[in-house]
């Protein structure tokens, strides 16, 4: 019975925002229509349909402008400012932004598979991304940096390596990458 009513309250859990959501979306709706088309009637006698919809609309773009320039811009100063002052945090929230923002954010690194020959007597490669074409400030001249991600870990080891050691190759990076941290278990996509 004690799990039963931890399942209906993890149920909730899971349903009550959403539920909540639709429903605040749906009174401001009815809400703004309902003054909207008694404005409307009052001062120029005729309705418009859907004019609650414009209505809400307009509101809700006002209030996500408000909240990311007079909400979340503040609180980053501040989350900043927090980070900055502590060192170790500050590595560490540097180093994981860096990484999250490598991968999805505005300057997405891994962009370059390579197969990368990591043995010159053997034939053994690696699968990996280039991350930085240009080593010239530690003296590497003709070398590039290579991450190679782990399998089934978000972690990785960057390697620096010939220019003629690395083979551009042409797939998705985010195949590439899925296929490395799978450990080869995911396959390839099939593009007709």
């Amino acid at each position: 019975m004690k799990k039963l009513v931890n399942y209906l309250l993890q149920g909730l859990l899971y349903i009550a925002p959403l539920g909540i959501t639709a429903y605040l979306i749906y009174a401001s709706f009815n809400f703004v229509d309902g003054l909207s088309q008694k404005l409307l009637n009052r001062f120029f006698d005729f309705e418009i349909p859907g004019l609650g919809i414009l209505s809400l609309m307009v509101f809700l773009i006002f209030i996500g402008f408000l909240g990311r320039t007079i909400i979340a811009q503040p609180l980053k100063k501040i989350f900043k400012q927090i980070i900055d002052k502590v060192p170790l945090l500050n590595f560490i929230y540097s180093a994981l932004n860096d990484l999250f923002s490598a991968f999805v954010g505005k300057e997405k690194k891994f962009n370059q598979p390579v197969l990368v020959r990591v043995n010159l007597n053997s034939d053994l490669e690696k699968l990996g991304f280039v991350t930085e074409e240009d080593l010239e400030v530690i003296k590497a001249e003709g070398k590039v940096a290579v991450y190679f991600p782990h399998s089934y870990n978000f972690s990785g080891e960057l390697f620096v390596v010939p220019r003629n050691q690395i083979k551009h190759l042409d797939i998705n990076s985010s195949e590439l990458m899925r296929f490395i941290v799978s450990a080869g278990l995911t396959g390839w996509e099939k593009h007709d």
